[in-house]
């Protein structure tokens, strides 16, 4: 994998300090407490050296090591291992299967002599059972076949606890609590020192590799498992992370989070805790010796002593991020969360997301970069800004320092590829439309919106509308500005409406549809600003251009005042009247206006109606006299006339009578008569001059609506009088009297009819009309005798009724009390219900009976 500077390897004991030119001196083991470092060497020395760590001006980290005292045990024997208790300030030493107790600072045994004997191999419970400060638990391995013992070491003695065998010879051990994770022969257990449970964890050849059991937190131990393997292992028994792949041959390991450092002969390999991935390789050889004493990993050979410093995570995070391998840096930064404060952490990692969300940026992986951006709540001006001109020039905006990205602008990081630039501006669009709606906009949505508005324009985007009828913060100068840079003239219009500009909006507009300016954005202009002015309150407005709308076309134009809505029209005090006296010029439109007073609004008003009425006529009278042939418009016309006569009583009838005479419109004159009640004239007209005898019947009906049946009979016999005029033998007259009497029998009064008919019709002749009447009349009769015996049957329930009422004699004495106020009837008066209670006639009259009379009335129908 791709590696990582994680560590620097520092000197911190020279060999010359340790051993001068003895060849033969070897450290064996160390420790490492605070700023205090021990060495142990085979020539039965303990060293003693204070460490300072020193950073220079670049940065640079050293270690000067001063040496305190060096002790001879007196033993010629090795000193295997040491462990340092700084509550106790003892240092225990293992030499010669022994361990001492020594003081930290001058190195002299303990004036007890306490010490632990037998011991191969020891360690320090670091999560001691006992609450004794001044105590620490001790765990060896015992000379003894397969036996481990726990001690408790105090100051200047030491008790054992506990003795535990073991299955097979152990060969490590670490500890937890009551647990101990032991390297066996052939394998790893666990074993709980309290309860004697133990639990196998896996098989591992102890003769051909140097096990290594190490604890790396709170209960969590970390193994050498076969196949070159680093296995971590909890005290249940189960790995709760994946295995770090380390070398076969693996002398050490040490943990400094988020990373494993591991020791062979040849290099000190470091691995990632969080992707298990090998970060760094250091060559060093002759190691032997690999710890971590408190976060200081310490690495030596059998001359030197050398400290791995960890370069701060956020450099390491910085340096992946230079490399563009971002996966790996966020999982760093992720982990690196228990290292750091909450506060700042969440600054840093912040930054990080939004440094990776460029990164991704950069090369286009919109989807990656949304996410990151969106996580790493990036001030979205940041983006806008890598875009020449799209932030407003009032923006106050600066860019993050030091910067989230290397470029100037989107022309440096796409390299001019306008293919790619498309793209990032297509990104831009669909990002900032996602947020200008979320918090992330808050306090900068003018920036947002008028670089959205400058992005839709320059794509030609149809959503620019839409932004600019919607709620929106785009900055009106440089919108504007740009729309018109860009020719959208119509947008800059809807830009200057939602400002409150309406006029330079209608004065824009204007010049489009004359064809002053080009935008074909809506082909429909025209209609959009009658249907703009239509709904605008500013009455100047609509008097500024209502003759230009009308030129353009009358009849779509009027709408300004026909559709506009009735609150706006009360509203802006806009007068029929004097709106009718503007249209004078514009004759069609002056029609439509009248339409929408009298059709639609069923405005009351006889100027209004005579006006609309004598329009009609004028504009009919026109058409027949010109030359050309208008037949669908005059036709119209005259059908609107018509409705107009029949439907409205309110204009001047006599007036528009005195228009129509000479003319022929003779349908018209007989509306008017029919109007004015005289019904002869208007038949007349429609039999005589039209020869209309459809007309004639429908005039009958039309004008008996709502009238009743004697109204409606004597139309139809007038116009009967009129078909049978004695003066006329007009054979078509004969017919439509024929089929007057035929189709409208039920209109007729039968025995008036045979009355006036000629006596030389035929029954044949007339037969619909007589059966139709025979049958009214049969119809009629029957209708009246089943009315009549339902009537008698009444009357003969009410006399039962009333004799049964009389059939039981009433009995009234003076003793007899009234059934309501208890007192004895003076007088032979009163009332009696059904159930038998007689009262008297005011107590009955009474409204507050009690409730049983009540109920009981009411139940007979209140009968007395």
């Amino acid at each position: 994998t791709m590696s990582v500077k994680a560590f620097k390897l520092v000197s911190a004991v020279e060999r010359e300090m340790l051993m001068g030119d003895k060849n033969y001196i070897n450290i064996e083991c160390i420790e490492c407490c605070g700023k205090n470092l021990y060495i142990g060497t085979n020539d039965c020395f303990i060293y003693h050296f204070l460490l300072d760590e020193k950073i220079s001006s670049a940065g640079k980290i050293t270690f000067a090591a001063t040496k305190q005292l060096h002790k001879y045990l007196g033993l010629k024997k090795p000193v295997s291992e040491l462990k340092a208790a700084s509550a106790l300030t003892r240092l225990l030493v293992l030499c010669d299967n022994t361990i001492t107790l020594v003081n930290m600072m001058n190195l002299e045994p303990v004036p007890t002599g306490a010490r632990i004997k037998g011991a191969v191999t020891f360690t320090l419970n670091e999560n001691p059972v006992s609450g004794d400060p001044f105590c620490v638990e001790v765990c060896i391995i015992s000379v003894k076949r397969r036996t481990i013992q726990m001690f408790m070491v105090f100051e200047d003695r030491v008790q054992i606890v506990k003795e535990v065998f073991t299955p097979e010879q152990p060969c490590a051990v670490a500890v937890d609590g009551y647990y101990l994770c032991l390297a066996l022969t052939t394998q790893y257990i666990i074993l709980n020192y309290n309860t004697g449970v133990s639990q196998d964890l896996f098989p591992y050849c102890s003769d051909e590799k140097r096990p290594i059991v190490k604890r790396i937190g709170r209960q969590e131990f970390l193994l050498a498992g076969p196949g070159g393997l680093g296995m971590f292992a909890t005290v249940d028994g189960i790995s709760q992370r994946a295995p770090v792949h380390w070398s076969e041959n693996v002398i050490g390991a040490a943990l400094c989070f988020p990373y494993v450092v591991a020791l062979d002969d040849e290099f000190i390999t470091v691995h990632s805790m969080l992707d298990q991935q090998q970060k760094q390789t250091l060559p060093f050889k002759e190691g032997h010796i690999l710890q971590d004493f408190e976060g200081k990993v310490i690495v030596a050979t059998n001359k030197g002593v050398y400290i791995l410093v960890p370069l701060p995570l956020e450099k390491q995070i910085q340096d992946l991020l230079a490399s563009h391998r971002v996966e790996e840096a966020l999982v760093l930064a992720k982990g690196a969360r228990r290292n750091i404060p909450k506060e700042k952490f969440q600054v840093m990692y912040k930054r990080i997301l939004q440094q990776a969300g460029f990164i991704q940026f950069a090369q286009l992986q919109f989807l990656e970069a949304k996410e990151l951006f969106r996580s790493g709540q990036l001030d979205v001006r940041e983006l806008i800004s890598l875009y020449p001109f799209l932030l407003p020039t009032s923006s106050s905006f600066i860019r993050s320092h030091p910067p989230l990205h290397e470029y100037a602008d989107l022309n440096q990081l796409t390299q001019g590829d306008q293919e790619k630039m498309t793209k990032c501006k297509r990104f831009l669009m669909s990002y900032l439309n996602e947020v200008r709606s979320t918090e992330v906009a808050n306090g900068y949505k003018e920036d947002i919106d008028t670089a959205l508005l400058k992005l839709y324009a320059e794509a030609n985007h149809e959503s620019l509308l839409d932004l600019l009828v919607s709620e929106n913060f785009c900055l009106l100068t440089d919108s504007a500005a740009w729309l018109e840079k860009h020719k959208k003239y119509f947008a800059l219009g809807l830009l200057y409406h939602y400002n409150g500009q309406d006029a330079a909006a209608l004065q824009l507009w204007v010049k489009i549809v004359d064809g002053d300016i080009e935008d074909s954005t809506r082909s429909d202009l025209y209609e959009y600003i009658v249907d703009f002015l239509t709904f605008c309150s500013d009455q100047d407005l609509v008097w500024k251009y209502f003759e230009w709308v009308l030129q353009k076309n009358e009849e779509v134009g009027v709408q300004i005042f026909t559709k506009r809505p009735l609150e706006e029209q009360e509203k802006t005090n806009m007068n029929s009247d004097d709106i009718i006296s503007c249209l004078n010029k514009y004759p069609k439109a002056r029609i439509k206006y009248l339409e929408h007073l009298v059709l639609e609004r069923k405005i009351e008003k006889e100027k209004y109606h005579t006006h609309l009425a004598v329009l009609y006529l004028e504009a009919i009278l026109q058409l027949k006299s010109g030359t050309t042939d208008n037949c669908t418009e005059t036709t119209e016309l005259l059908l609107k006339l018509r409705s107009l006569l029949q439907k409205s009583d309110l204009y001047r009838i006599h007036f528009i009578l005195d228009k129509i005479q000479g003319t022929d419109l003779h349908m018209e004159s007989a509306i008017l008569y029919g109007k004015l009640e005289e019904h002869e004239k208007a038949l007349h007209i429609l039999v005589h001059e039209l020869k209309d005898y459809h007309a004639a019947e429908e005039y009958c009906i039309w004008n008996s609506e709502n009238r009743d049946m004697q109204y409606r009979r004597r139309l139809f016999h007038m116009l009967l009088s009129v078909y049978l005029n004695p003066g006329t033998s007009d054979c078509a007259l004969v017919m439509a009297a024929v089929d007057l009497l035929n189709n409208h029998a039920a209109e007729f009064d039968a025995g008036l009819v045979l009355q006036v008919v000629p006596d030389s019709w035929s029954v044949q002749l007339l037969s619909p009309f007589l059966a139709g009447a025979v049958r009214q009349s049969i119809h009629t009769k029957r209708m009246t005798q089943a009315a009549l015996g339902l009537a008698q049957a009444e009357n003969l329930i009410y006399k039962h009724e009333k004799v049964k009422q009389r059939g039981t004699p009433i009995l009234l004495s003076d003793k007899k009390v009234c059934q309501v106020c208890q007192n004895p009837f003076c007088e032979p008066v009163f009332v009696r219900y059904p159930n038998g209670g007689m009262v008297h006639t005011h107590c009955a009259a009474n409204r507050h009976l009690n409730s049983n009379m009540t109920h009981h009335s009411s139940s007979s129908s209140n009968q007395t």
